[in-house]
């Protein structure tokens, strides 16, 4: 390439800024697709509904409930297994019953929110889940909209699943969150009784217990590097998902957001000039969550078991039966050299931990 050709090249990538007209386009075209998927989704859940009905009944054989979901889990993919840790694993693997997913705002018409997700895991009780007291620990995570004034006056649209920590009954030392779930619901039900989350000392007791265990892990993750390889996120318990809470968004203020967000949309179709008060990206809103948040992928794992382990829970069943060599211990005198090699294809992959 000569250089003419190299500068002509480098100005047109330096070019500042997208064209405001091209912007325009992008951005209502970006909101065509998102609307789109949304409908299609709408119409796929009340498609399958029918089809889970049947899966159920298969799964309430005899010879086949007792262990369904719990193979499920032990086949699951990176996105779920990475927050099972060998703790939880032993709590899903004894106790879980059972799980259901729901697109619980779509009703038989297709009307009706479509990314909303109701988790309801079923447990055995007594002396047959010496963990906790709870039959069933149900986690409803809502789709909402929220529209933040920044501080320069310029306008900020979230959306995402927001949730309400779910309370466990832990019995005595099996608490597998270290307290952090207890306090996070603590807090929440602190919220409701009025007054500024700030100035509640449930929120102070929660930054220190987020503190506490982070530091506690940190210490477990020291000590126990070699024993376990594969590792898992600092303090995230697959059983802090059920405090979760994402934002504090109310139905009320995400429709109005939606409004908001519909009548610019139904300008743009138009070809009517809307007004640009977006923030820039990096300007920051003040959002105290990040702060007490216990389980900061929550939205990921949730539609995580959502669109992966429950439609395709058939598939992970089957594949539990099949013989895998990571199954399998090696005999100690084996070739170092080729455990060495086959290192860097296991870490290119989803790792597995302790079996469910």
């Amino acid at each position: 390439m000569s250089n003419d050709q190299q500068k002509d090249l480098a100005e047109r990538i330096s070019e500042p800024v997208v064209p405001p007209e091209v912007a325009r386009e992008i951005g209502l075209l970006e909101q065509q697709f998102v609307r789109a998927e949304v409908e299609q989704m709408r119409r796929s859940i009340v498609e399958l509904r029918p089809l889970y009905e049947k899966r159920a009944k298969i799964v309430a054989h005899p010879e086949v409930q007792s262990n369904f979901w719990v193979r499920v889990l032990s086949n699951a993919s990176g996105d779920v297994d990475q927050y099972i840790t060998p703790a939880d694993a032993a709590i899903l693997g004894s106790a879980l019953k059972n799980l259901t997913v729901e697109r619980f705002e779509v009703n038989e018409k297709g009307e009706g929110e479509p990314r909303s997700i109701r988790l309801t895991f079923e447990f055995h009780t007594g002396e047959a889940n010496p963990f906790f007291e709870n039959e069933k620990l149900v986690k409803e995570l809502y789709w909402r909209k929220q529209v933040f004034t920044t501080a320069s006056g310029k306008k900020r649209t979230w959306d995402g699943l927001v949730s309400e920590p779910v309370r466990i009954n832990w019995k005595k030392d099996m608490d597998v969150t270290k307290g952090l779930l207890d306090a996070t619901c603590d807090l929440f039900e602190a919220e409701k009784k009025g007054g500024s989350r700030r100035e509640l000392p449930e929120f102070k007791k929660l930054q220190e217990k987020l503190a506490e265990v982070e530091a506690l892990e940190r210490d477990e993750d020291d000590e126990n590097d070699d024993e376990d390889p594969l590792g898992h996120p600092s303090g995230e318990s697959f059983f802090n998902f059920f405090g979760y809470r994402g934002s504090d968004v109310t139905a009320e203020q995400s429709a109005a957001a939606t409004k908001e967000e519909q009548e610019k949309f139904e300008k743009l179709l138009k070809g009517e000039s809307v007004e640009d008060d977006e923030a820039d990206e990096d300007e920051d809103v003040d959002d105290d969550f990040e702060e007490i948040e216990a389980f900061p992928a929550g939205s990921e794992l949730a539609v995580a078991l959502a669109e992966d382990l429950w439609p395709n829970a058939l598939k992970y069943y089957a594949q539990s039966f099949e013989e895998h060599p990571d199954d399998f211990d090696m005999d100690d005198d084996e070739d170092e050299d080729e455990d060495d090699e086959d290192e860097e294809e296991e870490d290119s992959r989803p790792r597995k931990k302790a079996k469910v």
